[in-house]
């Protein structure tokens, strides 16, 4: 309590993350400024219910730096703003809400990154320690902030993070860390596919474990030298030291080494992706000393999180997925690589800088048609022109009832837009949740 009392901070970004910001601090003695790109955030006034004391700057003034003893900032706000810079000229530090976590949790961390999966492998994860009789707190870029999650009965934390928070993280020295994949995302942001990379290396910093996979040379060549790992793989596994499927006449299996240890028609999650993820999930609780039986009983229950290639419905011999979650380039490949085909996919929105020609071959290969709508939409269908038939829509009704044309029975219709949602939802969830409302309204 100490190290905080009396000092001055300035959090930065008033949403969910900078309330749980200003609440760990307060409650520690410190005073507290918080300052916002917006004149109202979303949670100022809850902010100024709870601590009134607590100033409020609008348009992220530099003013408020006066005096500071450090910056504690939302990971969604770009370090390159001027109000960071003016910062750094004054010597006053910025960090982030995970590294003032990392000096605080006083039990073990797993930690997850990747551009896609991270939220499925850290929901699984947490299942799995929670089958394994085990006291576990689950969240950070997923569902709650990390803060908010300390608490001394906690034994193990299992947290999703992302490049925007590993960015100003410096010792979270995780138990067990894995970068599941990386594809290029959030390059408006980074600049460039190798810094995002290097990012999400900052995973492995300190880690104990680094979970590794081996299906992908660029997250392979991040480990550290020395450090001790476990990988895992689509292919069969090389050595006792790695995940990966073993095939039979009969099954496929999820395995270590030899030793087979679940067939993956067990698993509730469909997808190569999905196995990929679970394998992954597999490696982690290794890591940390989960028994076996406890993670195979998760695996076989974990029903899979909404709007990640999530089933909606069966109409006229028509199966419909929501993969509303499925907001870069990777995320919507793995998505089509997946499922079977003929696929109908329904893309687009704010492109985020991707590169969208890597689906063309698959949508040559497997697809029936794609739907278009959104503000790059003929962004998309300049990437994969040639590839299959396009159509554009104006709205997501519009979007699901041109889907509904193509498709024939025993298609499959994905909702997987490889882009950002805000030129037309709220957010991801909006747009699934459209997606699913359009799909029911349907007739059988």
């Amino acid at each position: 309590m100490e190290k905080y009392a009396n000092k001055l901070y300035v959090v930065a970004g008033l949403g969910k993350t900078g309330l749980s910001c200003v609440s760990f601090l307060s409650e520690r003695g410190a005073r507290v400024r918080a300052t916002d790109t917006r004149a109202e955030p979303p949670m100022l006034a809850e902010m100024r219910e709870r601590f009134p004391d607590v100033e409020f700057f609008a348009g992220l003034d530099e003013t408020a730096l006066d005096g500071a003893a450090a910056v504690v900032t939302s990971p969604g706000l770009d370090l390159r703003l001027p109000f960071f810079t003016a910062a750094r000229l004054r010597n006053v530090p910025v960090i982030g809400d995970v590294e003032l976590f990392a000096r605080e949790a006083k039990a073990p961390v797993v930690a997850i990154t990747g551009s896609n999966g991270k939220s499925t492998v850290t929901t699984l994860v947490g299942e799995m320690v929670r089958q394994a009789g085990r006291r576990v707190a689950v969240g950070g870029n997923l569902g709650t902030p990390v803060l908010d999650l300390l608490a001394d009965e906690v034994e193990l934390y299992v947290l999703e993070l992302s490049s925007f928070q590993l960015e100003l993280t410096e010792s979270l020295n995780a138990a067990a860390s894995v970068i599941l994949n990386i594809t290029p995302d959030h390059i408006d942001r980074h600049g460039t596919f190798d810094h995002y990379a290097s990012l999400k290396a900052r995973v492995f910093r300190g880690t104990g474990c680094c979970v590794v996979n081996r299906d992908e040379s660029v997250v392979a060549a991040l480990v550290p030298a020395g450090q001790k790992q476990i990988g895992f793989t689509l292919q069969a596994p090389r050595d006792g030291n790695e995940f990966g499927l073993i095939e039979t006449d009969t099954a496929t299996w999820l395995a270590r080494g030899q030793e087979q240890i679940l067939d993956a028609s067990q698993l509730r999650i469909k997808g190569r992706h999905n196995t990929a993820n679970a394998l992954a999930a597999l490696a982690l609780g290794t890591a940390i000393g989960l028994p076996q039986a406890a993670m195979c009983s998760a695996l076989r229950e974990f029903p899979g999180l909404p709007h990640r290639c999530q089933w909606v419905a069966e109409k006229r011999g028509v199966n419909w997925y929501n993969d509303s979650k499925g907001t870069n380039v990777g995320a919507t490949l793995a998505a089509l690589m997946g499922m079977p085909g003929p696929i109908v996919l329904l893309a687009g929105g704010l492109a985020k800088g991707g590169d969208f020609s890597p689906l063309k071959p698959v949508l040559a290969d497997k697809g029936r048609a794609l739907v278009l709508f959104g503000q790059d939409a003929g962004l998309i269908e300049k990437a994969v022109s040639g590839s299959v038939p396009v159509h554009h829509a104006e709205d997501m009704d519009d979007a699901v009832g041109q889907a509904a044309t193509a498709a024939q029975p025993g298609d499959t219709v994905l909702l997987s837009p490889g882009c950002a949602s805000f030129d037309m939802f709220s957010g991801y969830e909006h747009r699934g949740d459209s997606f699913i409302e359009a799909v029911r309204r349907l007739s059988s």
